[in-house]
């Protein structure tokens, strides 16, 4: 049997430096472009199938909102939607923190075509016309040496064609780490935390925010304020996964 250059040099690669599925740790087929078994893909789960209108939470018992966004509540919100590419599971959890907190800066455009994917899955998305990443504060971005939402927003600008710009937005301080804050410790700790430093680039534009996870909205919603404020028409929002 004859093999192609390519194929060849992939079988040689995998012979030496055998590749594993970033959430079990199995090994992966020789000729696995991705970064997850097929069982760990299995096990990746969108969103729903009630989900918040507004926010993208999952609704157990269904409903068109959640109680953060019913009724006139959701008029008060700068960031008009929010969706997910998946449910944060332990695969999906994997992957954003491989990426986030262990260097694995090379999962980004994997996990960037399965946004753009989920992407034009959503007409409710269709009219965003410029791709801006959840920013990093300059501390945070030299320590690790990329931040991992600018690397997700350029692939799914790639894969789709939009727009994108990483210097419009700008986080002004190092916020507390939100893990372990309740839903207003983080709306608090995110108020005035980022600042629209290129008005010219989103007046009149409908924005499209990027980010790794959405837990509360918090984070979004500071980005989004900040946006609108600048001339922003509407800020919408997708991220990788999407806590409940």
């Amino acid at each position: 049997m004859k093999f192609s250059a390519d194929t060849l040099k992939k079988l040689l690669l995998h012979f030496f430096f055998p590749r594993t599925c970033v959430s079990c740790g199995n090994d992966l087929p020789w000729n696995e472009d991705g970064f997850l078994c097929t069982s760990c893909t299995a096990l990746l789960k969108r969103p729903g199938p009630h989900i918040c209108l507004r926010c993208g939470v999952n609704l157990p018992s269904g409903g068109a909102h959640c109680y953060a966004c019913r009724g006139s509540k959701a008029n008060r919100y700068a960031c008009r939607l929010i969706r997910s590419a998946w449910e944060f599971n332990a695969v999906s959890r994997a992957l954003v923190h491989g990426l986030k907190y262990h260097f694995a800066d090379y999962t980004a455009d994997f996990m960037g075509r399965q946004l753009a994917q989920r992407f034009v899955q959503l007409p409710e998305l269709a009219a965003a016309e410029l791709i801006i990443p959840v920013p990093l504060f300059a501390k945070r971005l030299r320590k690790r040496g990329y931040n991992q939402s600018e690397l997700l927003a350029r692939s799914l600008a790639y894969h789709t064609g939009l727009a994108w710009t990483s210097g419009a937005l700008v986080r002004t301080r190092d916020t507390q780490s939100q893990t372990h804050l309740g839903r207003k410790a983080r709306q608090a700790n995110m108020t005035g935390a980022f600042a629209c430093v290129q008005p010219q680039r989103v007046r009149g534009k409908i924005i499209l925010l990027v980010d790794d996870v959405a837990t509360t909205g918090a984070t979004l919603e500071g980005c989004a304020a900040a946006l609108r404020a600048a001339g922003a028409r509407y800020v919408f929002a997708l991220t990788y996964a999407r806590e409940n």
